[in-house]
């Protein structure tokens, strides 16, 4: 069974796919277990518009989801590829570079 959703998790859910209109569920009926994941393999037209999309999170946003990836949480090694090096630039612009090397220490991308 996935993770369930926080209220910060629906925050930036909502944030990054408004479109759903809070809808967490994948078209099989199943709850997404992550954020990140549905939104590189589904909702993202292509890699622009997942930057496009994470790209309006804040710092407090991304440190969240940095958190989450450094505690298995967030599946960051199962996005599309393009949209990996997006999330590691991001977590360096927003965060910072030691942030974003500790992750790629983390996930064995190092």
């Amino acid at each position: 069974m996935g993770r369930i959703f926080t209220e910060m998790d629906n925050r930036i859910f909502d944030k990054l796919a408004p479109e759903l209109s809070g809808n967490t569920m994948s078209s099989a009926g199943h709850k997404y277990p992550f954020i990140l994941r549905p939104l590189s393999h589904k909702i993202a037209q292509d890699a622009a518009d997942f930057r496009n999309r994470m790209e309006r999170l804040d710092p407090e946003e991304m440190d969240y989801l940095f958190q989450l990836a450094m505690e298995g949480k967030e599946d960051i090694r199962s996005l599309e590829e393009e949209d990996i090096d997006t999330f590691m630039e991001l977590v360096e612009e927003k965060l910072s570079a030691a942030k974003m090397k500790e992750l790629k220490a983390k996930l064995g991308m190092a």
